[in-house]
């Protein structure tokens, strides 16, 4: 039920090559990050067309994965209330037994393969999903306006990591896109259980509660103090915004209430009713205005923003991780150091962490380029927008209150006429 025809699909995607390889603007492929991360335990323009995701102009189109989440369904039980979206993938990849499916998912789902991205890529930066609760006060849960926000976050999520050279093929990742919903729950037993997953979370604190890693490269600790001061900017640029975007909507209700006033108010004075209607008119052309540029905030610049507000926590994670690792390495060669006895099998499992350190290195390194890159272009993206949105509305409304001031001084002129004839 999940696979669809291929006719047409595979005519319209015949010509498409290589890989689905972070292909939007500024971004870098590297394909060394698969052989980095081998040691495994286990972007921004939102067009109609699911074909069109994350497509610039000025680069060719090379992606064979395409992601479309949409269609929320409300599902009511005895014991909860939950939403369901439906999960379209389209592909032209050999190792797909289709070039279409359709599943439905819900949250929890999401957050699965989240984890098992984190699980097997420790050093990688997952994109993050939208949070499970939201603020208080904010919007109520189960609402049109929370469910499409909550929609379009898990859209660019599986974009997201459709577009990673090394995410995208990984095997859970593909079963996430395939599985009926049964499979999907029979697969999910398969895993490490809690109490294994609650020891791994054990250990890293420890690790992280006894101190700095002795040996950590200088690269890495640029990282994490470049991480601080972005994270701090990062969440005050965020509130910053959806207080302004607050006060926005505040004023827009405002302003739908004062037009009508002078309407109503130019029924009774007959001298004046043209002025008072034209201001009415142009408090209405202005509270459209405001309206197109309260979403445009909501849209382009509010989404963005708090997206990296959540990479920056994913990002401090991966260092808390990759430091982990490191000081796995470091205690061992500290047991080797106080002991004399089986210094064989300590070498040899120093060795096996050496190269374990050296990959967890070697796929941050190469993700952090790309994941910088990606921020950058992003922020350049939801501020030229802003900026593009802001212009229009100042330029709308000054023209709007010029047309006003216009045809009043007309009308004064014509008066003055009137009066001066014998």
């Amino acid at each position: 039920a999940a696979q669809k025809s291929c006719v047409g699909w595979q005519h319209s995607t015949g010509l498409l090559a290589g890989h689905s390889s972070g292909l939007a603007r500024g971004r870098v492929v590297d394909t060394s990050l698969a052989e980095a991360n081998s040691f495994s335990p286990s972007m921004t323009i939102s067009p109609s067309s699911m074909i069109n995701q994350y497509k610039f102009e000025d680069e060719p189109e090379l992606r064979d994965l395409f992601i479309t989440v949409d269609d929320p369904e409300s599902h009511i039980t005895a014991i909860e209330t939950f939403i369901t979206y439906r999960v379209i993938t389209k592909t032209s990849r050999g190792e797909f037994d289709s070039c279409e499916y359709e599943v439905r998912r819900r949250y929890q789902d999401f957050l699965w393969l989240k984890s098992k991205l984190e699980e097997a890529h420790p050093t990688l930066i997952i994109p993050p999903l939208p949070e499970k609760f939201i603020m208080k006060g904010m919007v109520e849960r189960f609402s049109d306006e929370f469910i499409e926000t909550r929609r379009k976050a898990l859209h660019k999520f599986l974009n997201r990591i459709a577009d990673h050279p090394t995410l995208t093929f990984n095997e859970d990742f593909k079963i996430f896109l395939t599985a009926q919903a049964w499979e999907l729950s029979s697969h999910k037993k398969q895993g490490p259980g809690l109490l294994s997953r609650m020891g791994q979370t054990v250990r890293a604190v420890a690790s992280s509660v006894r101190g700095g890693v002795k040996n950590r490269p200088e690269m890495f600790t640029e990282m994490n103090d470049y991480m601080e001061t972005f994270s701090q900017k990062i969440n005050v640029l965020d509130k910053i915004a959806h207080r302004i975007y607050k006060e926005e909507r505040e004023y827009f209700n405002e302003m739908k209430e004062y037009g009508p006033i002078h309407t109503l108010w130019s029924a009774s004075e007959e001298d004046i009713a043209d002025s008072l209607k034209g201001v009415a008119s142009c408090i209405d052309k202005c509270c459209k205005a405001t309206e197109k540029r309260m979403a445009g905030l909501s849209e382009n610049l509010l989404p963005i923003l708090h997206e990296y507000v959540l990479y920056s926590e994913i990002l401090m994670g991966v260092l808390k991780r990759r430091d982990h690792i490191q000081s796995e390495l470091d205690s061992k060669i500290d047991a080797l150091a106080n002991k004399k006895a089986d210094k064989d099998l300590f070498s040899e499992e120093i060795g096996k962490l050496e190269d374990k350190v050296e990959c967890a290195n070697n796929a941050l390194k190469a993700d952090w380029d790309r994941w910088k890159q990606n921020m950058q272009c992003d922020m350049r993206s939801a501020f030229t927008n802003m900026a593009d949105n802001n212009l229009h509305y100042y330029e709308e409304c000054l023209a709007t209150w010029e047309s006003f001031l216009a045809s009043q001084t007309v009308d004064c002129h014509g008066e003055e006429d009137s009066e001066d004839r014998p």
